[in-house]
């Protein structure tokens, strides 16, 4: 069970057909998952029509939607700031400027092998064509990134399309291992356990004191029905 405005959801059976992976639900098993439903859906009347099939009930009155551990104060600052980016248009998608990122990413990696072919494999050769690689293929990585969280075209399937062709093709990885790891890591940001980006390095991560504390499953518990 999740709560989401103050609503609860038996997202239970649903979880396996969930586009951005079980593991985002599981993460937020018990807990307020407002914010995290913001965020990760653009088209949020589309999304709704699906939740309707899993609303079991709403919070108590006395009931807080948030965690215990949270700051009410913070919360609310931070859904402010987010109305007022949207209202800003500051999350609206510049086309021009992606196409032409893009396109200089193809012309450093065509040129890449073009060096090394032109002029052969000498050293020389070799570190220029090696330099300009190395920069398209990291840029590569931010800029499919970008395509990850639909930020590059209106329509969720196009970024999908463009991110295959980005980081399966031109880069040699599957995008949706790359998406499940990255939807968990912002689901949960520096949430040890749950963030994968925390996992891949606990020892450099987990020294000092500790990055979050485990919330409580008993919150959605407490629902009325």
């Amino acid at each position: 069970w999740l709560v989401i405005d103050r609503k609860v959801y038996d997202v239970s059976k649903f979880a396996k057909r969930h586009p951005g992976g079980s593991r985002v639900l599981r993460h937020y098993a018990g807990q307020d998952a407002t914010d995290a439903f913001v965020a990760f859906h653009s088209d949020k009347a589309l999304v709704k029509r699906y939740l309707k099939s899993l609303l079991i009930g709403e919070l108590a009155p006395n009931q807080p939607s948030f965690e215990s551990n949270k700051k009410k104060s913070l919360l609310e600052d931070f859904r402010e700031l987010r109305c007022s980016v949207e209202k800003l248009g500051l999350l609206r998608p510049n086309s021009t400027f992606f196409f032409l990122i893009f396109l200089h990413l193809l012309i450093l990696d065509a040129a890449s092998w073009l060096v090394v072919w032109h002029f052969g494999t000498s050293l020389v050769p070799f570190l220029a064509g090696m330099a300009l690689f190395t920069t398209a293929q990291i840029q590569m990585g931010w800029f499919q990134h970008d395509l990850g969280h639909c930020s590059v075209f209106r329509r969720p399937k196009w970024n999908r399309v463009l991110q295959i062709v980005v980081i399966n093709v031109l880069k040699g990885l599957p995008a949706s291992w790359w998406n499940h790891l990255h939807n968990q890591h912002h689901a949960k940001p520096n949430c040890f356990r749950k963030d994968p980006d925390l996992n891949m390095h606990p020892l450099l991560f987990s020294l000092g004191k500790t990055l979050s504390v485990e919330v409580s499953m008993g919150m959605a518990a407490e629902a009325k029905l």
